[in-house]
């Protein structure tokens, strides 16, 4: 072997060496974008463990997100640049479930390393009984099974985000039977993902009652707003960071959103904004009159997919093309009323009922699905709820489809729709 060649395999095993490194810190990244709260037992954590330093150096860079990292896991406070997006929130928790989650965690907070799904029920109880939630109106017994049913929705929760880890038993014989010698289960708690389940920058047992700001709105900005350095290169910061959150945390963001300082900002730096964000996770920029996207093509860094299987997605994207339609045929700002859109899904039951499952195409059963659709629709950005009307926003146009093709195939009869155009 020569001295040149050796050097050339040297070069080589360097750039194979970086390229792994990038791939890695890529994928933690995006893994981090998906769980902020990750547990030592996920795929990523690995890597996201590896690749710690230049993580939170992105992260604190580009958006502000402190990351902390250690062996017992990970915790991205990764905080929303909307607190009044009424679309966030975990997926079937109201109001009720969140205070419930709250009392949970206080629970298990002042609890032993392992606990019961009886005693943290046991454990709430006693913590409704304040007079303070009482006067609230906020009421807790575990006498019915829709309450229990309550706790364990709580509980499963906290098993998602690696708080709770089960050792034995399991929760649906508890909500048939609160009482049981067999109805209960055991977890283990594990404290450091507890502590960091609140993604605040202060906490509110901090607040005296006659501090407590007197809305939620206020109380909500009061958690998270963090220190800003007073200086122009401080409030650029700023607006970069807030402009990088809603790039990375929504589906789209529109031009028209944003106050005037933060728009000029934004239409001056897009491109490079959007060029640095997309170059570190992987997304592709899709930019447009109206505003920005990232788009992940994978379809893995979102929790509301589209197009996907199933009855609810088909028939969103069948709304979505709908009104896509409709707003390119009109061309102005579109307002369409729930109930038109129920009268559109009665008629496409005619044709493709056949693909959905039975219920939903029983007489009625229309006006859920509109439901489903115009939640999925606006919590991906494409359009806005006012009352009983819908406002199709710009972004829906990318689902604008072509000719819909029903055909069998092997004697069994498919749907076929073509792919979104971008």
């Amino acid at each position: 072997m020569t001295i040149a060649s050796s050097r050339r395999d040297t070069r080589h095993v360097g750039e194979t060496q970086k390229a792994q490194q990038q791939d890695e810190f890529r994928r933690a990244l995006r893994s981090l974008l998906m769980c902020p709260l990750m547990p030592p037992g996920h795929a990523d954590f690995p890597a996201v463990r590896r690749q710690a330093d230049r993580l939170h150096e992105w992260f604190a860079r580009e958006a502000g997100w402190p990351l902390h990292v250690d062996r017992e896991g990970a915790r991205l406070l990764k905080r929303p640049a909307d607190l009044s997006d009424p679309t966030r929130g975990l997926p079937d928790h109201d109001r009720r479930c969140y205070v419930l989650l709250c009392l949970a965690a206080a629970v298990l907070e002042r609890a032993d390393p392992q606990i019961t799904l009886r005693q943290i029920g046991g454990r709430i109880v006693q913590q409704a009984a304040d007079p303070a939630l009482e006067a609230l109106g906020f009421t807790f017994t575990l006498n019915g099974a829709n309450e229990r049913r309550e706790l364990v929705m709580v509980c499963r929760t906290l098993l998602g985000q690696g708080i709770l880890e089960r050792v034995a038993g399991e929760e649906e014989s508890f909500v048939q039977d609160g009482s049981g010698p067999q109805s209960d289960a055991l977890y283990d708690i594990h404290r450091r993902l507890l502590a960091g389940l609140l993604a605040a920058v202060r906490g509110p047992s901090t607040w005296n009652a006659e501090d407590t700001p007197g809305n939620t709105q206020a109380r909500l900005n009061a958690l998270v707003t963090g220190f800003t350095v007073d200086s122009e290169q401080g409030r650029r910061d700023a607006i970069r960071h807030y402009l990088a959150r809603r790039l990375l945390d929504d589906p789209v963001l529109y031009t028209d959103t944003l106050d005037e300082e933060a728009r000029s900002y934004f239409v001056n730096q897009r491109g490079v904004l959007a060029s640095r964000l997309c170059e570190a996770t992987g997304l592709v920029a899709e930019q447009r009159a109206e505003g920005l996207a990232l788009i992940d093509e994978s379809g893995q860094l979102t929790d509301v997919s589209m197009p996907a299987e199933g009855t609810e997605a088909h028939v969103t994207l069948l709304v979505a093309e709908h009104l896509a339609r409709r707003l390119r045929e009109e061309r102005a700002p579109l307002r369409v009323a729930e109930s038109d859109i129920a009268l559109f899904l009665r008629q496409a039951t005619e044709r493709y009922g056949r693909y959905w499952r039975k219920s939903a195409r029983a007489p009625g059963a229309e006006h859920e699905l509109t439901q489903i659709a115009i939640t999925r629709l606006c919590r991906l950005g494409l359009m806005l709820r006012d009352g009983h009307d819908v406002c199709p926003l710009p972004a829906i146009a990318r689902f604008s489809l072509g000719q819909t093709e029903v055909r069998n195939a092997r004697s069994t009869e498919s749907l076929f729709l073509p792919e979104p155009n971008a």
